[in-house]
């Protein structure tokens, strides 16, 4: 199993910080590091800034948002990303949800199941370098009875084939998954609870006429070392309570409903009426501590490293760490789960 690093979003203020621990993970051996991007900062620009700065390190896309771009845009950013990177680009996708979607890019957040398909197979026939013809139900190119002519990406990618991630949290769309993609960015993956998704992970496979051999599976997870693990779980708290709470309208909101999946329905149903309600530290204190256990790395190092070996056990090929840390301890942080994976012997 691999390691990876997530430093969500830039902007929040620890950026510099952010860039010297992307330094630092490289050294460490680490395989990839991710950026996200919601309504802030967009993923590409940071990417670019890391790579430029580090040697060996992918630099990976958590995520690309759909709505956000049309698929030519994106293979153009993929494609680039990879030249300037020299074959280091990761490039995932995702569709966000509804709030973000339609409110901030203005794109309907419907058939998000066809509209990925449809929108990785334009991405990968323009990386392929092949004229970009399509009519599908969500794209086509060029637009019929106009002057549009079908072109070719004029930049040639390092690769032939950028790994594609999709994130999916539902179970149709980790079929989905599955059966298109390169590999999976599960958030609030549990070792525990893994045999549903990987199932669901093997029939997208299975209809693609394939198996799992080869496929990422690369979930990111709170990291808080620490002598007390029920200590370390309360720096997750606001994050768990966010998403759990307060990510999406309380009919759609995903990651709720993976808690549910999960065994926490009643658990999660008061964290979102708490949440809801502007009850924020009520929503916390409501999120079941198996919880974040189940999806978190906590405690000591060995116990950090009873974890890994869970985790990799469970089917996860690249665990990556997101630091719930001060951006002083966070490298020493890195270092911990490097010396916990050596520990567990599954690196």
């Amino acid at each position: 199993m691999r390691l990876g690093l997530n430093l969500g979003y830039w902007g929040a203020g620890n950026d510099a910080a952010n860039l010297a621990l992307a330094k630092h993970a490289d050294e460490l051996g680490y395989s990839v590091v991710w950026a996200a991007e919601a309504y802030g900062s967009d993923a590409p620009t940071v990417l670019a800034w890391i790579a430029a700065q580090t040697s060996r390190i992918d630099v990976g896309s958590a995520v690309l948002q759909i709505p956000a771009r049309t698929p030519a845009t994106t293979a153009m950013t993929a494609a680039t990303l990879d030249s300037l990177s020299g074959g280091r680009f990761r490039l995932g996708l995702g569709v966000s949800g509804p709030q973000v979607s339609e409110g901030w890019h203005g794109v309907r957040f419907t058939a998000p199941l066809g509209r990925t398909r449809e929108y990785v197979d334009i991405v990968r026939t323009a990386l392929r370098r092949e004229r970009v013809r399509y009519s599908g139900k969500h794209f086509q190119l060029p637009l019929p009875d106009s002057p549009g002519k079908a072109l070719t990406l004029t930049v040639h990618p390092v690769r032939d084939r950028i790994p594609t991630y999709l994130a999916a949290i539902g179970p149709r769309n980790i079929e989905l998954t599955g059966e298109i993609a390169d590999g999976w960015l599960p958030v609030f993956f549990s070792p525990e609870h893994a045999g549903e998704h990987l199932g669901h992970l093997r029939a997208g496979a299975e209809k693609a006429g394939r198996t799992l051999d080869g496929f990422d599976i690369a979930p990111t997870v709170p990291l808080v070392p620490g002598e007390d693990w029920t200590t370390c779980a309360d720096s997750v708290r606001a994050y768990a309570a966010l998403y759990l709470g307060g990510m999406g309208s309380r009919e759609k909101n995903f990651y709720n409903q993976l808690a549910c999946r999960m065994g926490f329905e009643a658990e999660a149903a008061e964290v979102q009426d708490r949440y809801l309600a502007k009850d924020y530290e009520g929503a916390m204190a409501a999120v079941p501590l198996a919880f974040l256990d189940a999806t978190s790395l906590l405690g000591p190092k060995e116990r950090i490293a009873e974890r890994l070996a869970a985790y990799a056990e469970a089917g996860a090929t690249t665990l990556t760490v997101a630091p719930f840390l001060a951006p002083e301890q966070a490298p020493e942080g890195l270092r911990t789960v490097v010396e916990a994976l050596e520990l567990a012997g599954v690196a």
